[in-house]
């Protein structure tokens, strides 16, 4: 499934204006930014994906253009899908990958294993 490049490369620019160690990876059908082994933001088709810490999901899917992330017909709590007419501007798409961001330094992710 093919993904928007140019909003990939604007997110890798501004991870690594940030200093941020950072690896891409395919996931979800596009294109995902992990940092510290998770994902902190992506992009799919032409939206941007995003993983926040709980504290913030509520409030960010308020705004204008946030979704949440269906994904196999469930709700991925902590996932959003955000609109490009969200993150036009480059300090639009930079507040965006700093919610992405704090996840990426403090979210704790639980252990699938049994």
């Amino acid at each position: 499934m093919a993904y928007n490049e140019t909003l990939a490369l604007r997110i890798a620019r501004r991870l690594a204006e940030f200093q941020v160690d950072f690896a891409e990876k395919k996931m979800f059908g596009g294109i995902a930014f992990m940092v510290n082994d998770k994902m902190c933001a992506g992009v799919t088709k032409e939206q941007m994906m995003l993983r926040v810490m709980d504290e913030h999901y509520d409030g960010l899917l308020e705004e204008n253009h946030v979704h949440s992330m269906q994904f196999t017909g469930k709700t991925m709590r902590g996932f959003l899908f955000i609109d490009q007419e969200a993150f036009e501007t480059d300090p639009a798409l930079e507040r965006f990958i700093n919610y992405g961001l704090e996840f990426g330094e403090k979210g704790i992710l639980k252990s699938k294993k049994k």
